[in-house]
């Protein structure tokens, strides 16, 4: 328990890939995930045991579920959650992540499945979003959040762009709050993710920083805070499999 303690660390601690590097956190992401993005699906399937399917289902019906005609799905790399969002009644689906790698695999699955003119995608800094005001009715992140070099900058950003009445979901990684769970999982993310990682890269910040950053994001109460300071209100936690991934849900006040 000690040990668990000891590698959680501040929440406002910034994770980097390559903590040597004097490279800004968005500039190290967007090159590690360059160089993951072709196995980056096989690789979340298997580290999560295929469960982060099911987990991204739930993100669409809770999108679904209020029928919103523009969608914007944030860090949405190899594009997945775009795939799911085509089969809503939207009329706007747009795709934005930092790395031009994991689009070119989101670009190349929309091709394959005809969804051109359904979905857009787009190169952006979640920092620096190139939409006009109150325009989102939900927003999406899913496993993207921890990966943001200002997180409170970035949710303030995303506040901005949702509608009023709109929402934003999250999934993200989180620890269970069960002693054994919770035991379970560290030695999991610390010790047997990085060496399922080890299969699809050789780049060792890659699983490294894979699995810090899942141990040390914030989670449950601390993000729902987080939430509620960017604007959201009515924020929901909705824990996945014993709280070992989490769905959040913010809604932005008429």
């Amino acid at each position: 328990m000690a040990d668990i303690k000891k590698l959680r660390m501040s929440e406002n601690k910034i994770i980097l890939p390559d903590q040597a590097s004097h490279e800004q956190k968005h500039v190290q992401v967007r090159k590690m995930f360059n160089s993951i993005s072709g196995n980056y699906d096989k690789l979340n399937k298997v580290i999560t045991f295929g469960m982060e399917k099911g987990w991204k289902k739930n993100v669409y019906n809770l999108v679904a579920s209020k029928n919103p005609n523009t969608i914007l799905d944030i860090a949405t790399g190899t594009g997945d959650m775009l795939l799911l969002f085509a089969n809503s009644k939207a009329t706007e689906i747009i795709g934005t992540d930092i790395s031009e790698g994991m689009l070119a695999v989101a670009e190349e699955k929309v091709k394959q499945l005809g969804l051109q003119n359904k979905i857009k995608l787009d190169q952006q800094d979640a920092e620096n979003l190139n939409f006009p005001d109150n325009h989102f009715d939900a927003i999406s992140i899913t496993y993207g959040i921890r990966n943001f070099e200002n997180l409170d900058k970035c949710l303030q950003e995303i506040y901005r762009v949702t509608a009023p009445g709109g929402q934003l979901i999250v999934l993200e990684t989180s620890v269970p709050q069960n002693f054994f769970l919770k035991s379970g999982h560290f030695v999991y993310t610390k010790w047997i993710m990085p060496l399922l990682s080890r299969m699809f890269s050789k780049d060792k910040t890659a699983y490294k920083y894979l699995s810090k950053s899942a141990l040390n994001f914030p989670y449950g109460e601390a993000l729902k805070k987080r939430f509620e300071q960017a604007g959201y209100t009515e924020v929901k936690i909705m824990p996945q499999f014993f709280g070992a991934s989490t769905i959040y849900q913010g809604i932005k006040s008429k």
